[in-house]
């Protein structure tokens, strides 16, 4: 083979690492033998990391992207391999998360024949299109560098979410001539339309009780959000996804409790990289609201309720430009922390009721440091840490959105410690959720990935159940749970195991557990939990139904 002939495979990887690529998650499989050789032969280049299953993978390489901001890339077979990554994909796609699959396709001579080849599909691509932002077949060597140009463009430019490129195993094997892979450079982020900037500022400086709203879209955007907060002195509100943007700790940082009091009487509210979602549909707007809208998805600023003032564009170049528009036109505002602090310390002791919750996160946070990470899961835990635990820097809290996937929360997880390795992770799960990705304990081990996964074990899918209860009067179906001794099994995959009764002695065996820089996991045995659903579903507050 000559100097400028190289394998589909080894043109993937290169076009991959050409774009900064330096970490993969997958699980091998025959139709990706040449690919994963590759990723051997590359050496240090590729960080691989493998797991037991496919979600895991899948999972692992969204916890990467939402964590880091980076693109998350995992490889997997085709077919049933493709088809076990879907909750991961749908995660991804409601997050706005960065994530490449990376997959296989049956050999290129039987797409579409219907022959029965290992792991066929009847049309895998459309099945990647109705998941994903933008999926392609590469059909030969030649068009792996402008194939792959794309899908950094679609990843990077816009809103983010998933896409996927499947490369048949004869198009991974071909050697041909290829050019020198193209890195992807984005030009478009300092685009936006500067009259609607003004348009904003002008509202803003005529606002007298102003709010802004952000999520997972303005993540990046921390520094430039609180200088345009402290401007106009507006409390800065989040949910899920945007918690972290302001940090708890300043008088303008607000969770959903709170930001449901201040909801009431804001005149101006700027919505950052967030789809508004609960504040526009449940809480309600009416005629004394100024809606300004910043978002990067133009089809999102009227998706609810048309934007009186909507900028397409990045959060963090258009919120700079918004701070530096609104300070030339403002005046001097008055500080209002005294007014804030009162709202935050009223709120925060209303939910302290969300018992036994509010006190087992009182102790994660008292044991995890302030740049430390929470992951959430779909328990009873993870749903009052939306409001209940304290977060402190952007990307520090870590959820799976309006998804709600069941189980993400260990593999996903095990993708944001793999971002960040100095920075202690801790991951919420419950007996029903843990059991979903289980099998990554052994990830765990193997790679040495010193997660601390508590488990809150109660025998029952604890929402099912109440609603059951709620509901139906008590007929309770496929909501109690048989377990093993989580600590215990722990142990046999080799990850330390603990175990916990109370919000004190969970406090202990977590410093534990962060300060032995090991795989661990700390069984919580619980009982009846209060529901936190008081603070999360909230009564219309404004108008009668979301104006359009």
């Amino acid at each position: 083979m000559s100097n400028n002939r190289k394998k589909g495979a080894d043109v993937l990887l290169d076009c991959l690492t050409a774009n900064q690529v330096d970490t993969v998650f997958g699980l091998p499989g025959g139709q990706l033998n040449d690919f994963f050789d590759a990723m051997q032969r590359a050496g240090d280049s590729i960080q691989y990391f493998g797991s037991r299953h496919e979600q895991g993978a899948a999972y692992m390489a969204f916890g990467y992207a939402k964590a880091s901001g980076k693109v998350g890339v995992y490889s997997v077979v085709p077919g049933p391999g493709v088809l076990n990554t879907g909750g991961a994909i749908c995660s991804a796609y409601a997050n706005s998360s960065p994530v490449l699959c990376v997959t296989g396709q049956i050999p290129s001579h039987a797409i579409g024949r219907g022959v029965g080849e290992l792991h066929e599909l009847p049309d895998q691509l459309a099945t990647l299109r109705s998941l994903t932002k933008w999926s392609e077949r590469i059909d030969h060597p030649s068009q792996i560098s402008n194939t792959v140009h794309e899908a950094f463009r679609q990843l990077k430019t816009g809103r983010p979410r998933p896409v996927a490129l499947e490369t048949p195993p004869d198009i991974m094997a071909m050697a041909t001539a290829v050019e020198p892979p193209r890195p992807f450079k984005d030009e478009t982020r300092y685009i936006f339309d500067e009259d609607l900037v003004g348009k904003a500022a002008k509202a803003l400086s005529a606002s007298k009780r102003p709010l802004i709203v952000v999520g997972g879209g303005a993540q990046h955007a921390s520094e430039e959000i609180l200088h345009l907060a402290e401007i106009v002195q507006a409390p800065v509100v989040s949910f899920r996804n945007g918690r972290g943007v302001v940090s708890d700790r300043h008088y303008l940082g607000h969770n959903f409790a709170s930001g449901y009091e201040l909801w009431r009487d804001a005149d101006v509210v700027v919505g950052i990289g967030s789809r508004m979602q609960p504040y526009l549909q449940e809480w309600g707007v009416d005629d004394d609201m100024t809606l300004i809208r910043i978002d990067w998805d133009p089809t999102e600023i009227n998706r609810i309720v048309n934007a009186d003032i909507g900028v397409c564009g990045d959060a963090q170049i258009v919120t700079a430009a918004l701070a530096e528009a609104t300070s030339g036109v403002i005046d001097r505002r008055e500080s209002r922390e005294d007014e804030l602090l009162g709202v935050k310390a009223r709120l925060a002791s209303e939910v302290e009721r969300v018992q036994p919750q509010l006190s087992y996160l009182k102790a994660i946070r008292q044991a995890l440091p302030d740049e430390g990470i929470l992951v959430d899961e779909i328990t009873q835990v993870g749903f009052a840490s939306w409001f209940g635990f304290p977060i402190y820097h952007p990307r520090s809290l870590i959820t799976c959105g309006y998804q709600g996937t069941l189980g993400y929360g260990y593999s996903t997880a095990l993708g944001v410690k793999v971002a960040h390795p100095d920075t202690p992770v801790v991951a919420l799960a419950g007996d029903g959720g843990f059991m979903f990705n289980v099998q990554e304990l052994a990830t765990a081990a193997q790679y040495n990935i010193a997660l601390t996964v508590i488990v809150f074990n109660n025998g029952r899918f604890g929402n099912v159940r109440r609603h059951q209860e709620e509901w139906y009067d008590g007929r309770f179906i496929g909501s109690d749970l048989k377990n093993p001794a989580f600590a215990k099994m722990a142990e046999t995959f080799g990850v330390a195991g603990y175990t916990a009764n109370s919000p004190e002695t969970l406090q202990t065996e977590l410093n534990h557990a962060i300060d032995s820089n090991a795989p661990a996991l700390i069984e919580v045995e619980v009982g009846e939990m209060g529901s936190p659903w008081q603070f999360i579903l909230r009564d219309r507050i404004r108008g009668k139904k979301p104006r359009h």
